[in-house]
């Protein structure tokens, strides 16, 4: 039970920097002696300090015959911007070392319990496992395939709709759920549109939080044409994130340039049936450090994404609402492939309520 205790205390630190540790995982550590916490810290950001070297750095001496509780397995390689965190664990003279999980990276996975070990410290290991490996669902993708854990999110009507026919923008949800969708941004590297949700909602694709607290997320754009009005906000406004359009060799060149004098990112990548292949722009966007992306498009962009097999999780928030018509935009716009004739099953359904609508959370 006491492990349980303070290895609680470590998950609560290390979520505190959720959205801000890409492409590290996010990582808590709580020094205990005596039964009492004597230090502790999380990292905080790429580039900063691991979260026991923090928590030893606070604890200094008293960390001596201390035990060092944290949710992943510490760091033994070199290959990054920060020193090891063993090397320091092991000269800190801590008894004892709990570890709520291992960690994925092939550069790690059991070598550092391996060097802890034979250090002579004692090690404990799984304690709330669950929990701690779920902190990091983007990072124990991303750190074994390279590509980004893919988060497909929509707002729809209890009949599957997402907007009336004829280009028209309309609201679905409540504000606590769109609230929701902001938080989501905030916790991901990047979310994705299609040309068409930008040429009928003219969204910003920021978040926006109380007190200005969020995170703006990169925003990606498909586009095979590049046909996106260059008076779009989301080519018009200050953000820290920067926008990328992704687009393929059908697009003009002297477009390409127009939309680059904005401080737009242009990737030409391959096409598939007509469009942008998504599985390409996943490959690109991993290799460009992207850990996590939110798709946030009309029903042709989720129909591509699900016939790609990209998504690892659906997040969908249904409001209390029956939309009708036959031109109303359903939220799959139609997938063809033999492997969607068969349905595609979703694993560990969740719902919940938030304000009047319910949020519904699934996993491929």
């Amino acid at each position: 039970m006491e492990h349980e205790k303070f290895m609680r205390r470590a998950i609560l630190l290390a979520q505190k920097a959720a959205g801000r540790t890409s492409p590290n995982p996010m990582v808590g550590a709580v020094l205990v002696k005596g039964g009492r916490i004597i230090a502790e810290g999380y990292h905080r950001k790429a580039g900063g300090p691991h979260a026991e070297i923090v928590a030893l750095g606070r604890a200094g001496s008293r960390a001596r015959g201390a035990t060092l509780y944290v949710t992943l397995e510490p760091c033994c390689h070199t290959n990054k911007r920060t020193p090891p965190c063993v090397p320091r664990i092991i000269q800190s003279g801590v008894r004892t070392v709990v570890i709520g999980t291992r960690d994925p990276n092939p550069r790690v996975r059991g070598k550092g319990i391996q060097a802890i070990r034979k250090a002579g410290i004692k090690t404990v290991e799984g304690i709330l496992e669950k929990w701690a490996r779920g902190l990091n669902q983007f990072y124990n993708k991303y750190i074994v395939s390279k590509q980004p854990y893919v988060i497909l999110k929509s707002a729809l009507t209890l009949d599957g709709k997402i907007a009336p026919g004829g280009g028209q923008s309309s609201v679905i949800t409540g504000k606590a759920a769109r609230q929701a969708g902001h938080w989501m941004r905030d916790r991901v590297d990047a979310i994705l549109v299609g040309v068409e949700t930008v040429r009928v909602d003219n969204p910003r694709l920021t978040t926006r939080l109380p007190s200005g607290r969020g995170k703006d997320p990169i925003r990606i754009i498909l586009d095979s044409r590049l046909r996106i009005p260059l008076h779009s906000r989301v080519l018009n406004q200050s953000s820290n994130a920067f926008t990328v359009i992704a687009t393929t060799k059908k697009a003009p060149r002297a477009r390409i340039r127009s939309v680059v004098k904005k401080g737009v990112m242009v990737l030409v990548l391959p096409e598939e049936k007509g469009g942008v292949s998504i599985k390409a722009l996943v490959r690109e966007l991993g290799r460009r450090g992207i850990m996590s992306l939110m798709i946030e498009g009309g029903g042709a962009v989720n129909a591509s994404a699900l016939s790609a097999g990209i998504v690892d999780r659906l997040v969908w928030f249904i409001a209390p609402r029956i939309m009708g018509g036959r031109d109303a935009v359903p939220v799959i716009g139609g997938m063809e492939t033999a492997r969607q004739r068969k349905t595609l099953s979703v694993e560990n359904l969740r719902i919940s309520r938030i304000g009047d609508d319910l949020m519904l959370e699934g996993d491929f």
